[in-house]
């Protein structure tokens, strides 16, 4: 009955009636992003109302390699800051909607524009060969494609050589053959275990080159994504969400860049 009132109102027909089966119009069709759209405003603007927001915990989302390597072990420094907020992590690869699922804030890795959403920088992203010490005293550093022959490569779908290579020109060959992870976490690991050269995110292996579980064997590359806090507007006025963000944009500013060639590590 609504629709036909609204089709009265607009005196065009919005759906194609057969049966059973029901269709939009090419008016309908015209119609439907403009309503999607309002509905989707009026959504959040009804969630950014909301007075239990800043009740309960911090939810936030993030991506599990991340959580897993750079995340999870400062978690106890901003729980023994601040006890009383309890952190709920939720991972996962695609980008999720704040106000259906709950989430309060997220770290988001790519250009820094999503819309609707605050964003602040995190970190930079670099791309590192890394192995472990050993593996590098033995077959030495890596500056250029051929330096790679003496090392059995370890190779990710996200994490390509090429991206190493091409930085220094695209006519470079390298070694295609060798083990594929298609996981960045089980590539470091990998690489951990002495299985070969590994191109890895800075921000997985930053740690595990501190403590001297891998080292650095050649130049880094600068990534063109970084990690970004993120969260609708309205959210920013939370107390927890609030300590989170200046929580995180202080861990983030601590996080070394990747050694240069001839560095300590």
């Amino acid at each position: 009955m609504q629709v036909q009132a609204l089709e009265e109102y607009l005196r065009v027909p919005l759906f194609r009636r057969n049966g059973r089966h029901v269709g939009l119009t090419s008016d309908g069709e015209r119609l439907r992003p403009k309503v999607e759209q309002a509905l989707a405003d009026l959504e959040r603007a009804i969630d950014e109302a909301r007075t239990d927001r800043g009740a309960g915990p911090l939810r936030v989302t993030t991506l599990a390699f991340f959580l897993a390597q750079w995340l999870l072990p400062r978690l106890p420094n901003f729980t023994a800051q601040h006890p009383g907020i309890d952190v709920q992590i939720h991972t996962s690869v695609r980008l999720v909607d704040f106000v259906t699922t709950g989430v309060d804030a997220g770290i988001r890795f790519g250009r820094g524009t999503w819309p609707r959403l605050y964003a602040r920088k995190l970190l930079d992203e670099w791309l590192v060969p890394v192995c472990t010490p050993r593996l590098l005293q033995r077959h030495g550093p890596v500056t250029e494609a051929s330096d790679l022959r003496r090392y059995k490569l370890l190779h990710s779908p996200y994490e390509p050589w090429t991206a190493w290579l091409l930085e220094a020109g695209a006519d470079q060959v390298w070694p295609s053959s060798g083990p594929a992870f298609d996981d960045a976490i089980a590539i470091v690991r990998a690489a951990q275990a002495g299985q070969g050269l590994a191109l890895a995110r800075w921000s997985l292996v930053a740690d595990e080159v501190t403590t001297g579980r891998l080292a650095v064997a050649g130049r880094a590359v600068h990534s063109a994504h970084a990690y970004y806090f993120v969260c609708p507007p309205a959210h920013l006025a939370l107390e927890k969400v609030a300590v989170f963000q200046e929580w995180l944009t202080v861990e983030g500013a601590r996080f070394p860049s990747p050694p240069m060639p001839g560095d300590p590590q």
